[in-house]
């Protein structure tokens, strides 16, 4: 049996834009996109913070360091440039892989500028971690 497990994401970015008249997707910096393990047309699944809207569509890679996180094509219906969202892929595992898996989480500033990147293992998680944008976790 498959199970289907968070592999990676990108917590709390900031939506730089959200472009209505382009095919189709989530354009995120590259030296993001890098450092969570999401290969350039991976399907994502984005949680906008703001507004509660959730959307599955694919990566494409903006320009390393650009910092840019783009809603296009549809999906740019359901953001706007100031609002936080949550980049999240998945990926398949046997049931003893997944008993051993951490997924990777991929901190970033309020400019999406790269901060930390852990597993979450590594994070208090149980204890209700709560992080305000740009804030770093604790001991990590």
């Amino acid at each position: 049996m498959q199970r289907t497990l968070l592999l990676a994401k990108i917590h709390n970015c900031t939506l730089t834009r959200a472009n209505l008249d382009y095919v189709g997707s989530i354009s995120i910096d590259l030296a993001l996109l890098e450092a969570a393990g999401i290969l350039p047309y991976e399907q994502v699944q984005v949680v906008n913070v703001a507004n509660g809207q959730r959307l599955m569509t694919y990566a494409i890679a903006a320009p390393s360091g650009s910092g840019s996180i783009e809603l296009n094509g549809a999906a740019a219906r359901l953001g706007m440039a100031g609002d936080r969202v949550i980049i999240m892929s998945y990926g398949q595992f046997t049931s003893e892989e997944a008993k051993t898996y951490s997924p990777t989480v991929v901190f970033v500033d309020e400019r999406n500028r790269l901060q930390q990147v852990c597993r979450y293992r590594d994070l208090n998680v149980g204890a209700g971690l709560q992080l305000a944008p740009g804030e770093t976790p604790v001991g990590l």
